[in-house]
């Protein structure tokens, strides 16, 4: 099997009904400029990695594992691997 490097991309966010209290800082800063009709802010993070694999689906299924081992909360957060294509 050949090896190839790809790059993923992976969106972390906070669970739903987990308080964020930097994306109510965000929000709080957002109204004072003026934007008062922002009503929720919900801040992440974007985790973008080069990985060796056999495959597109590999790739996915390493990044998923990195997530739960690592990367991830999972009591209190929830992640998306979003893209992943040959680098």
């Amino acid at each position: 099997m050949t090896v190839r490097p790809y790059a993923v991309r992976i969106s972390v966010r906070l669970s739903g009904g987990v308080n964020d209290p930097q994306g109510n800082t965000v929000r709080d800063a957002l109204r004072s400029l003026g934007h008062e009709d922002v009503r929720e802010v919900r801040v992440g993070k974007v985790i973008d990695l080069v990985v060796d694999a056999g495959s597109a689906d590999e790739a996915r299924a390493r990044a998923d594992r990195m997530c739960r081992e690592l990367l991830a909360n999972p009591v209190i957060e929830t992640h998306l691997v979003e893209q992943v294509e040959e680098a």
